[in-house]
């Protein structure tokens, strides 16, 4: 999910002036206004404001350190669980985290879900991570699929990020059913587009809504999959690169990647439409979507068609990162983790030195070695801190009608994007 899967994602256009407005929640709940020029906290990643996609990059910055084997430093977390409301839902920001959560802030399931995903992989946080997917399962629709924000309809990359978000968690996400009976993987379906469609496997944001969708079917093929932001490369995908009829999940994950891997064939990018109204009518490389796509072309098991994606990201997206900042140097963490790249040597870029710089120091750095060999470590030492203290355990995205620029999920989030500013 753009995934930044989103991913995450993270990841929609929301161009109202060009008739593309997408309700990620129900319309009478308004957005979050932004937050005046302030003092950030100190335990928050990225300068940048964080009223639309402060719980999601801290998020996926905790969730990138972990994947390369650094411990996030103890104030990054907590600022994370401290942004929590009683329900266990988590909004996109709130500045003031020492009273309840106020009535009237809308909460948001792809925040909530990538938290979850970051809470599940550092542990020791057991009480949060229960409520978060008390509080994910307590929203889900009629027809087995998430929203944005609670009460609006269901689209593929809050979906998706779910998904990744209770598997996380130990759960199945196929058992978790609606009051209707209907699973996530119900839901996905819905979104497919047949093999005789004009965008033949791809998954759309929501049926009949236009947007995206390399955003979306990012998102879903990892959803599919039940897989969250972080994944390792799957068992190769035999049936080649024709689309076929989906019977199920599987099947739809498969033409959906197949999606993926014809769009970056040509330039070994993705690309974003111009803003209505803008001067420059030409498309710009999408970095986001295109790390996102990575991601699930390998959990598809088609790391072949991810090598161009990947080389080309390894030579153009350093500025991109710099730039958007924490959540767009996580997406290409888990783009080089799915691959199998150094993400300390990704082209001229040390990723992780690059997502250290945007929060906190961390608490313990990766050795020098392989990233694989650091997070064995780091699994090791979670695990003796779970002893000891008794505990277990991605563009474009939109707000409503807000337009903002992402840096990836996705998983979107899918929807899952928002301007990830650094």
């Amino acid at each position: 999910m753009n995934t930044a899967r989103r991913r995450r994602s993270a990841g929609l256009a929301a161009f109202a002036a060009a008739g593309l407005v997408f309700t990620a929640g129900p319309a009478a709940v308004a957005a979050p206004s932004p937050t005046p020029s302030a003092a950030l906290p100190s335990g928050l990643y990225g300068e940048g404001d964080p009223t639309y996609d402060g719980v999601w990059r801290q998020s996926l910055a905790l969730l990138a350190q972990d994947t390369v084997g650094v411990r996030p430093a103890a104030k990054a977390v907590d600022w994370l669980t401290g942004q929590q409301c009683d329900s266990g839902g988590f909004p996109s920001y709130r500045a003031d985290a020492t009273g309840d959560c106020d009535a009237k802030l809308p909460l948001d399931s792809n925040a909530t879900a990538a938290a979850v995903q970051a809470l599940a992989a550092l542990g020791g946080n057991d009480a949060a991570l229960d409520k978060g997917v008390a509080w994910l399962k307590s929203v889900q629709n009629q027809d087995g699929g998430w929203s944005y924000n609670p009460g609006g309809p269901s689209d593929a990359n809050s979906t998706s990020i779910v998904i990744g978000a209770l598997a996380a968690a130990g759960e199945k996400p196929e058992a978790v059913t609606s009051k209707g009976g209907k699973t996530p993987y119900d839901a996905l379906l819905t979104f497919a587009q047949p093999c005789d469609a004009e965008e033949a496997g791809a998954f759309v944001y929501q049926p009949g809504t236009p947007g995206l969708v390399a955003d979306s079917t990012a998102a879903a093929v990892l959803g599919a999959h039940g897989a969250g932001l972080v994944v390792a490369a799957g068992a190769a995908d035999a049936k080649g690169l024709a689309c076929e009829k989906a019977a199920n999940a599987a099947d739809a994950a498969h033409n959906g990647a197949v999606y993926l891997a014809k769009a970056l064939d040509g330039t070994g990018h993705l690309d974003t439409p111009p803003m209505p109204g803008a001067e420059n009518p030409e498309k710009k490389p999408d970095f986001g979507n295109t790390a996102d796509a990575v991601v699930a072309l390998h959990a598809q098991g088609m790391g072949e068609a991810a090598k161009k994606p990947l080389a080309w990201l390894q030579q153009n997206a350093d500025g991109w990162a710099k730039e958007n900042g924490p959540a767009a140097y996580a997406q290409l963490i888990f783009a080089a983790h799915a691959a199998g790249a150094d993400p300390k040597s990704f082209g001229p870029t040390d990723l992780v030195a690059g997502l250290n710089a945007t929060g906190p120091a961390p608490e313990a750095a990766s050795p020098q070695g392989s990233a694989s060999a650091s997070s064995e470590e780091n699994k090791e030492k979670k695990d003796e801190d779970k002893d000891d203290d008794g505990s277990g355990v991605g563009a474009w995205w939109i707000v409503g009608t807000f337009f903002a620029a992402s840096v990836g999920v996705g998983f979107l989030l899918s929807g899952r994007r928002k301007n990830r500013q650094p």
